[in-house]
């Protein structure tokens, strides 16, 4: 049953993503298509005998390979989150996969208004663990934040070691009040939390709630 919950999950979590995703592709290449209506346009001008002009030219030009830069970003970022199922278990750089996590939702959280960020200047964290059902933990808190907050919130995210536990803390959020860890977990997210190896509390005092993974498997 458990196993059943957890490949539930994490199809719904990659559903999401990839979606999400696509949606970031189309928006490109809808900007793209724009710009080559116009390009279309001056050389109809032209053939007409309008000049052309070199710096509306150069403008759209650059429109364009902004474009394509943005798109080759999103297929890196896509191409990641596809590999990330490769191996149930590696050992990882948590805040790099935590900085990942935040350029691949930011379309979600940019629509709900909520901002995540983290400090510029981390040393790696390594933890051996799930990379997959990790980020299926971790968009599970993201998008609980983003569900919770509130519109122009910005929640600061910290990742370190405490022994041979890692800590992801998500700070700064509103509308915690006084819940309790218990408001947190439907049945699916205690399974996926399990599976993990972790546990998910509420910090009141900060404001905030901390992603902990024991490192209790080889």
């Amino acid at each position: 049953m458990s196993d059943d919950v957890t490949g539930e999950a994490g199809l719904q979590f990659f559903g999401k993503m990839t979606a999400s995703i696509s949606h970031e592709i189309k928006n490109v290449l809808a900007v793209i298509n724009e710009n080559a209506g116009l390009l279309g346009d001056f050389i109809l001008m032209e053939e007409k005998g309008v000049p052309l002009d070199s710096e509306k030219l150069n403008k759209v030009s650059t429109k364009i390979m902004k474009q394509v830069k943005r798109a080759d970003g999103i297929i890196q970022n896509m191409n990641r989150f596809a590999h990330s199922i490769d191996e149930t278990r590696k050992i990882i750089d948590v805040t790099d996969t935590m900085e990942f996590m935040i350029k691949l939702t930011a379309r979600l959280s940019n629509m709900t208004g909520v901002s995540f960020t983290m400090g510029s200047h981390f040393d790696p964290i390594k933890f051996k663990t799930n990379p997959f059902l990790l980020q299926n933990v971790i968009w599970f808190c993201l998008d609980y934040i983003m569900n919770l907050a509130k519109s122009g919130d910005t929640v600061s995210i910290a990742v370190e070691n405490k022994d041979s536990d890692m800590w992801i803390r998500f700070l700064g959020i509103s509308g915690l009040n006084n819940m309790s860890d218990n408001d947190l977990l439907s049945e699916r997210e205690t399974i996926l939390l399990k599976a993990l190896g972790g546990k998910l509390q509420i910090d009141n005092s900060a404001g905030g709630i901390v992603l902990c993974l024991s490192d209790n498997k080889n």
